[in-house]
C-alpha cells in the first residue's frame, strides 16, 4: 500500500532497518568494548537485520502474488465484456468502412 506521497510500507521499512542497522555499526564503532566482543555483536545484528530482510522480502512476493492474481481475476470477470466491446468496435468500423466505399455488403 502507498500513501498519498507515493510511499509505500516496505519502502519505510526498508529504510528503518537500514538506519538501524547504521547506527547499530557506529555504535559498536564508537564503543569502548573489546574488538572480539563488538564483532560478535555486530554478527549478531547483521544476522538480525538479515532475518528482518528475508520476512520483508516474503512479504512484498505475497502482496505481488495477492495483486496479481487480482488482475487476473479482474481480467477473467470482464472478459465478456471486453470481448463484446471489441466486437461492437469491429462492427461499427466495417460499417463505416462500408458506408465510405458506398458499397453495401449484405
Amino acid at each position: 500500500m502507498a500513501d498519498e506521497r507515493g510511499t509505500s510500507l516496505g519502502t519505510v521499512l526498508l529504510a528503518f532497518l537500514s538506519g538501524a542497522a547504521l547506527g547499530a555499526v557506529a555504535m559498536l564503532l564508537l564503543s569502548p568494548q573489546a574488538g572480539e566482543e563488538s564483532r560478535e555483536q555486530l554478527r549478531r545484528y547483521a544476522k538480525r537485520t538479515e532475518e528482518n530482510l528475508h520476512e520483508l522480502a516474503g512479504k512484498a512476493g505475497e502482496t505481488l502474488d495477492k495483486a496479481v492474481e487480482k488482475g487476473r481475476e479482474f481480467v477473467s470477470e470482464n472478459k465478456s465484456v471486453l470481448t463484446e466491446a471489441y466486437q461492437a468496435g469491429r462492427e461499427a468500423m466495417r460499417r463505416e468502412r462500408e458506408r465510405l466505399s458506398g458499397v453495401k455488403k449484405g
